[in-house]
């Protein structure tokens, strides 16, 4: 079995080494945009874009006398930069992609032109790469390991840069292919990505569970267990909504604009760093005490949706449907499901995910389906039998049911299964 993993590390560059790397991180987002013009003149002539054709753009811009610095970066940089655009343009090419953009039913936006050097206009579709700005939050570039090195707690990069210090909080497994260089919000951070072969997996566990995601809640498993949200927006929008006043009266992209905007840039990466690592450690937990996961396939796009409607049909609680949506998305709803799937994937246990109708109506006990059984957010009550139980503990035992349904013959009302499966006539020749 592969593993690919990446690891992340706080980069310690000194004054001299924090100048060659923001360098590198300018030259390649020039090399991006001025390829990804060229990239537009090319699909204008419906010409199929590809790393070949966009790679072999690259020596002649080297050689404008107005862009002799980018001989004074890492040129290895710089292709890696013309194969994610390659990357990019292959998925506008996927059509799976744009199968999964329709789903996300998005509020549509005004179309965007880019003007081509003949003078005629092309509008940017979804999924095109777009270009990138020095204001964008952040900005990476990338090297393969052939021209580094790591010794311990340190970085070794080529072009005479030397030997920088990084955070080296755990050991490094498994062969290192690339190195990426980051800058967030005036941070650097690095990230190694490695693959490494391992025999395959088997769970230490035996259970399996059910998992209810909320709000007030942010997990009730189906064995009672609760993990509270840590709420981190919610915690900091005093303090983010008084910088954005300030911000608001400032001249913009004037200095003391410029100062407050990377102050609510770096207050909104405080923010995500808490609900990241609280995701990861709720997550370990629950991956390595069950083998079987069952969790609901959320659309969380469609979910946060906003209710302000159009001029024509005005939304209705339009105030406190916008309080939800700063709630949903607050958890990490998403990013919790994605942890989930691949550390299951490396133990050696399993994620199952389930439709979500009707799984928080349901009785867990009789199998009764009525709106009236969910009597407040809070209470379940059976109409039918009178069951009475912690709503969420009862949605997540009905989340269980459903996953074992899925892996069975004779169920299944997982993702892209029929709603109903009958037992071949095979099985039923040899029963």
């Amino acid at each position: 079995m592969k593993i690919s993993q990446y690891y992340k590390f706080r980069l310690l560059p000194n004054q001299e080494q924090e100048i060659l790397l923001n360098q590198a991180i300018g030259s390649a987002r020039f090399v991006w945009n001025q390829i990804l013009a060229k990239s537009f003149e090319m699909f204008s002539k419906d010409e199929y874009i590809r790393y070949e054709t966009l790679e072999k753009n690259l020596v002649p811009l080297k050689k404008i006398p107005d862009c002799s610095f980018l001989g004074k970066t890492y040129s290895a940089c710089l292709q890696q930069k013309i194969k994610d655009l390659a990357k990019a343009w292959l998925k506008f090419y996927n059509s799976k992609e744009h199968a999964r953009l329709k789903e996300n039913k998005r509020k549509p936006k005004k179309p965007k032109f880019f003007k081509l050097a003949d003078g005629a206009e092309i509008q940017l579709r979804p999924l095109m790469p777009r270009f990138k700005k020095k204001s964008d939050g952040e900005q990476s570039f990338r090297l393969p390991f052939a021209d580094c090195k790591v010794l311990g707690d340190r970085l070794s990069l080529p072009k005479k840069t030397g030997w920088i210090k990084f955070k080296k909080s755990q050991e490094i497994k498994g062969k290192i292919t690339s190195v990426t260089i980051k800058k967030i919000c005036g941070f650097w951070y690095v990230s190694f990505c490695t693959n490494r072969e391992v025999v395959e997996p088997i769970h230490p566990s035996k259970s399996a569970i059910g998992v209810d995601l909320g709000v007030k809640k942010l997990i009730t498993t189906s064995n009672g267990q609760v993990f509270d949200p840590i709420n981190s927006f919610k915690t900091n929008q005093i303090k983010l909504s008084r910088l954005q006043r300030k911000q608001r009266k400032k001249v913009k992209f004037s200095q003391n604009w410029k100062k407050l905007n990377f102050k609510i840039n770096k207050l909104h990466h405080h923010i995500a760093n808490i609900r990241h690592d609280y995701l990861q450690k709720i997550t370990t937990t629950l991956s390595k005490n069950h083998a079987m996961i069952a969790v609901e396939d959320l659309k969380v796009a469609n979910m946060s949706k906003s209710a302000n409607g159009t001029a024509e049909n005005q939304g209705k609680n339009v105030k406190a449907k916008s309080g939800l949506n700063k709630s949903i998305l607050d958890q990490g709803w998403g990013m919790l499901i994605g942890m989930l799937e691949y550390k299951q994937q490396w133990r050696g246990g399993l994620l199952v995910k389930v439709d979500p109708k009707y799984t928080s109506q349901t009785c867990s006990e009789c199998g009764h389906v009525a709106k009236e059984n969910r009597q407040t957010q809070a209470k379940f009550e059976c109409v039918g039998c009178g069951y009475v139980a912690n709503a969420d503990l009862n949605a997540s035992r009905n989340i269980l049911s459903a996953g074992h349904a899925v892996l069975s013959v004779e169920g299944g009302c997982g993702k892209g299964r029929p709603k109903k499966q009958k037992a071949s006539e095979i099985r039923e020749e040899v029963a």
